[in-house]
């Protein structure tokens, strides 16, 4: 196995040219796609989920491979379900245990033609494109929005629309309005109706020339590092961000306000990509509770740095956690203690640290890396790799299988490289 030591600079000071957006660009590659467009979108990501998306629509095969994307399952089942042909979308072994269920009964219920090729709810699935008639759909808000967005962007071409209604509590609705917002931007007339129906209008996409922001959920690891920095010239420009930007990650400039990171924009002009600075503000809460309902995919980054910055916590809205490229509560429970912090889950849904310490495990003796504590594994999970790493600035940390990166940011650790910092493979 891989691994990677990364030790800090004695100050970080730097310029960043961040990804652009995944979440933007997996939207944008399959309303493109459902547009009849001929000229992909500028500034598509790099990333190994954007990447599938675009071998599969380029080539189209009988079997498509997604690997680990769950965006590119989720959106792909769709995309297949009104688009002629037969095709079997299948991914990875973890990804051939990532619940797809819901997803299919709510396409088979507009009248979708997908079957299970082994496990009856999870890939791989046989689908038969065709035209669907669209109309009416209930599902339950509390599940994943790729399931939610996924049948959205297909509901311009179905033949009557699409009106979703979404069952009970409604998560990670920032997700949805980003979807809606990106169709709209390709001329779909989509649009919250009541404060639990989405109505689509059967009008279809225009082809358009379109240019992808820069990532947000890649901009909270540098205010990570920001944040557990100890050097109060610390600073670091961001390039390619929007002031109200669509992306739910986006909320990260407002949580690590209450960690001691400052935002400025280059510009007060808000929708146009900027570069953004941010620098040590001094000021810290002496405790957090929040609930990551909205933008769960920053709460590694959040847990991680509030136990490095001895900040106890109370974190809610984790429960799609557990369904990620690994079950990420769990991760962070057993990684956390490596460095000798005691976390507690409620439930599934909820992480606790009230402050409690425990023995780091420590590093291996053979190891002459400078790391202080065991390497931390990263289960298949980029978001564990990337959300770790920054614990250099406290001290050497050493990451197994770091190549996970790839999935969302494939030149995280050539970006530490040019902002000084150390990282290399202690075996060789």
């Amino acid at each position: 196995m891989k691994v990677l030591t990364i030790k800090a600079p004695k100050k970080l000071n730097t310029t960043v040219q961040l990804p652009a957006s995944k979440s933007i660009s997996n939207r944008a590659l399959i309303i493109y796609a459902l547009s009849g467009g001929s000229t992909l979108p500028e500034n598509l990501s790099d990333c190994d989920d954007t990447e599938v998306i675009i071998e599969a629509l380029r080539h189209m095969p009988e079997t498509i491979n997604i690997k680990a994307a769950g965006t590119a399952m989720r959106f792909m089942t769709a995309y297949l379900s009104v688009m002629r042909g037969t095709h079997t979308l299948t991914g990875t072994e973890r990804m051939q245990h990532r619940p797809i269920g819901i997803l299919v009964d709510a396409l088979r219920h507009l009248g979708a033609d997908i079957s299970y090729v082994k496990e009856t709810g999870f890939p791989p699935l046989r689908i038969t494109g065709k035209t669907l008639s669209g109309g009416l759909l209930e599902v339950p808000g509390n599940i994943s929005s790729q399931y939610i967005s996924a049948l959205l962007m297909i509901g311009p071409v179905l033949k009557n629309g699409l009106e979703l209604k979404l069952t009970g509590d409604i998560i990670s609705r920032p997700y949805i309005d980003l979807t809606l917002w990106t169709m709209r931007e390709f001329g779909a007339k989509a649009e919250w109706t009541a404060a639990d129906t989405i109505t689509v209008k059967a009008t279809p996409y225009l082809s358009r020339e379109y240019f992808i922001e820069n990532d947000w959920s890649a901009a909270s690891y540098w205010y990570e590092m920001v944040a557990l920095s100890e050097e109060p010239e610390t600073e670091v420009r961001l390039t390619g961000l929007m002031d109200g930007s669509k992306q739910g990650d986006s909320v990260v400039r407002y949580i690590f306000s209450l960690l001691g990171v400052k935002t400025v924009f280059e510009s007060k002009k808000a929708g146009i990509p900027q570069t953004v600075t941010i620098k040590k503000s001094g000021r810290c809460v002496p405790r957090l509770d929040y609930d990551f309902v909205n933008s769960p995919d920053l709460a590694q980054t959040i847990v991680v740095t509030c136990c490095l910055k001895g900040i106890p916590f109370h974190f809610k809205g984790l429960s799609t956690l557990k369904i990620k490229e690994t079950d990420r509560i769990q991760a962070l429970i057993t990684e956390m203690r490596k460095l000798g912090y005691v976390l507690n889950d409620i439930d599934g849904r909820e992480l606790v640290w009230d402050g409690s310490r425990c023995e780091p495990a420590p590093a291996a003796t053979t190891q002459t890396d400078g790391s202080e504590t065991a390497p931390i594994d990263t289960y298949e999970d980029h978001r564990m790799a990337l959300a770790f790493a920054p614990i250099a600035m406290r001290q050497p940390i050493s990451i197994n299988a770091p190549e996970v990166v790839t999935k969302s940011y494939p030149h995280f650790w050539e970006d530490l490289q040019k902002a000084q910092f150390t990282v290399y493979n202690p075996e060789s």
